[in-house]
């Protein structure tokens, strides 16, 4: 009896099977295209994969897809497949392969930071792994403010979001381990909000143990030097540490966020550390990526 319903199905006309594949999910189509020959020829048509890629996508730099898809599929793969830069050259989009939604990439150039534009305290350097000119590298303040906005009529609807600091921690660094950062992300009228600690600690690069107790030390001088052992809270202190990218930078998670509808307004990103006398070096800010959260 399965069997025979299996044949049923693949009797149906591709057209009837396209319009069925399309109300799903990028995922399934390619699960559907592994059943058997008339599936495969239905769910890699242009019928399906159309609707999968966004109606509004913004203009991309020159040269990004180069040469031209063929197919709807072969655009969506090639979107999917990593970032691509924007015509603007200050941010940079993807689609997330399982369900189609957009993702973006704030560079450092399209945030606001306090200071950032004053060589004393920020420093402008390029970038060879990136699809970004350049990165912003702290260079010495006691007030760390990090803000990005984008409309959420650039998001997918019904989607579920996170937003990411993307960095680097220089060699020469100090203060970002303690006091504690707070992220925040809104959308409209909701908005989670978080601690966080930038440098979180690491076994290769400490020659103590960290202590059992997270303890406040104020440091009464800034230190010219990297702090050896670093101070990290418990599990139970519910602070957000970072994670190592394959791609070689640091990511860490500020907030989450639900795209309901294209006029929900403006989503606000940030991150601060403005208690002041609290000096910070070394922190090379890549970006904030905002994609979809499985």
């Amino acid at each position: 009896m399965e069997v025979l319903s299996a044949c049923e199905i693949a009797r149906l006309p591709e057209e009837l099977l396209s319009v069925v594949i399309s109300r799903t999910a990028p995922r399934d189509a390619c699960r559907a295209a592994a059943v058997s020959p008339a599936f495969r020829a239905a769910a890699d048509s242009d019928a399906v994969w159309s609707c999968f890629l966004p109606t509004d996508l913004l203009p991309l730099a020159d040269g990004e897809l180069h040469p031209a898809p063929l197919s709807s599929k072969e655009l969506f793969m090639r979107l999917s497949d990593g970032p691509v830069l924007l015509a603007d050259g200050l941010m940079s989009m993807w689609l997330d392969r399982e369900s189609g939604a957009k993702c973006y990439m704030l560079s450092a150039r399209a945030l606001y930071i306090v200071w950032g534009d004053t060589p004393l305290y920020w420093s402008w350097i390029p970038l060879t792994d990136s699809r970004f000119a350049d990165a912003a590298k702290l260079r010495d303040v006691c007030w760390l403010e990090i803000r990005g906005k984008m409309h959420s009529q650039m998001l997918s609807q019904n989607t579920k979001y996170a937003a990411y600091m993307v960095f680097k921690i220089d060699d020469e660094n100090y203060g970002l381990d303690y006091p504690l950062q707070e992220t925040a992300v809104s959308i409209g009228e909701n908005e989670s909000s978080c601690k966080t600690c930038l440098q979180g600690y690491d076994n290769e690069d400490s020659e103590e143990e960290v202590p059992d107790n997270y303890r406040i030390v104020m440091q009464p001088i800034r230190p010219r030097f990297r702090r050896r052992t670093r101070r990290v809270p418990p599990p139970e202190a519910h602070v957000q540490l970072p994670r190592k990218r394959s791609d070689g930078w640091m990511e860490l998670e500020m907030g989450e966020f639900f795209s309901e509808r294209a006029d929900d307004g403006e989503v606000s990103i940030s991150l601060t550390e403005t208690r002041g006398g609290n000096w910070k070096k070394g922190l090379i800010v890549h970006g904030i990526e905002i994609r979809a959260k499985k």
